[in-house]
């Protein structure tokens, strides 16, 4: 009777809350908590990245898990709602883990990384956190900054002078509104000037007004900066008003199904600055990157799966987080794992060689970007530019 209950009592929380509670982590297994937006306007960023754990935790078993241990991620559902993202870090902070992996985008990371002043250690899959050195806090890939200097170094170096910005008024929007706006005409990017920019709601159903004050100032480009849903109405709205310029947008809209779901309307040339994750000749790749990328591509050619952005996320902080649990003793605390992590160099990954000494929190920097460019006849997107954003044999 008593079980019926508890069972009852459980089921309640998980139709309440969306999260499952705790039961006990059987003796010979390493669980790893990640909380992602697996429903809810983020879940396409947060599926891709549960796959990609998923295919990663099937690595590291073959390769005989943590201390003899088999690695589970065990997920859960953040809705994408900062308030169920809350909720979920505090029970399982109950349980005093050495890290927790997530979430997906910059709103869910910024509502949980204050919980993580003391520990345990966060790796938010967003670039767009910005932790203090330090922290417990450490953000995936590249930031909004390093990849909008990649992006511009690109687009200077075509001779596309006039610049149109057009960003969400979201987290993520605002970050790269921040970023980019102040790199535009100063140091390496003088002759670069932003001509006209505009800003829109995500849950705006036309950005008609906003493309067509872009269009009016007559730019050699435009930069859109939004993830999901949201790009796909700007992207509507360039179309429709026959604005026909370069559009350089985020590695968060890198997406196969995106660009399936919107090839009546994209853009004929659009540019996405990422990490060197991608299979190419073009560029330099350092031979510690090009290992893990072989590990990576083995992985999801295995499952018959095409990797693609939010796939690289999530890959390299589990890649990471990993190596660090195997190197570090048994039942290593958290701030042994985030002293680990902050002192990391030289670890290659497949989005570049991490130095957390020099970049702290992250890892990496502009010097491992490059600039894609989405081919329609081929499917996928093909790197256009060298490392840092210079055009190719220069």
């Amino acid at each position: 009777m008593k079980s019926a209950k508890a069972r009852l009592a459980a089921m309640a929380v998980t139709a309440l809350t969306g999260f499952i509670p705790y039961q006990a982590a059987a003796a010979d297994t390493f669980e790893i908590d990640v909380v992602l937006p697996l429903t809810g306007g983020a879940a396409f960023l947060g599926k891709a990245e549960q796959q990609a754990l998923s295919l990663y935790e099937q690595v590291v078993k073959e390769g005989g898990g943590i201390h003899g241990k088999e690695l589970k991620f065990v997920f859960h559902d953040d809705q994408s709602n900062p308030q169920t993202a809350v909720q979920i870090v505090n029970q399982i902070k109950a349980k005093s883990p050495q890290v927790i992996i997530g979430s997906a985008v910059a709103g869910l990371c910024n509502a949980m990384s204050p919980l993580m002043r003391n520990g345990p250690v966060m790796y938010c899959l967003s670039p767009s956190l910005y932790a203090k050195p330090g922290d417990y806090a450490f953000s995936s890939s590249v930031s909004t900054k390093g990849l909008a200097e990649g992006l511009l170094r690109y687009f200077k170096d075509r001779g596309w002078n006039k610049i149109g910005l057009i960003t969400s008024t979201d987290a993520s929007g605002q970050d790269a509104y921040k970023q980019i706006k102040p790199l535009v005409g100063e140091d390496e990017f003088a002759g670069l000037q932003l001509v006209a920019e505009a800003q829109f709601n995500p849950t705006d159903v036309s950005a008609s007004a906003q493309v067509q004050r872009i269009k009016g100032a007559q730019p050699d480009a435009v930069i859109v900066w939004s993830t999901g849903a949201p790009v796909g109405t700007v992207f509507k709205a360039i179309r429709d008003a026959a604005l026909e310029v370069p559009v350089g947008t985020t590695d968060g809209n890198m997406t196969y199904a995106q660009m399936e779901q919107y090839a009546s309307f994209l853009p004929k040339e659009l540019y996405i600055p990422a990490p060197q994750w991608l299979k190419t000749e073009n560029g330099k790749e350092l031979p510690e990157a090009r290992a893990a990328k072989d590990a990576f591509y083995k992985a999801f050619d295995a499952a018959k799966v095409k990797p693609d952005g939010p796939s690289t996320f999530a890959w390299d902080p589990g890649l990471l987080v990993v190596s660090a649990l195997k190197t570090l003793p048994e039942g290593a605390t958290a701030e042994q794992l985030k002293e680990y992590l902050a002192n990391l160099q030289g670890f290659g990954g497949i989005n570049g060689v991490y130095d957390f000494k020099k970049d702290p929190q992250r890892g990496l920097d502009k010097s491992s970007v490059v600039v894609t460019r989405w081919d329609s006849g081929a499917g996928t997107w093909k790197v256009v530019s060298d490392v840092g954003g210079a055009l190719l044999n220069q």
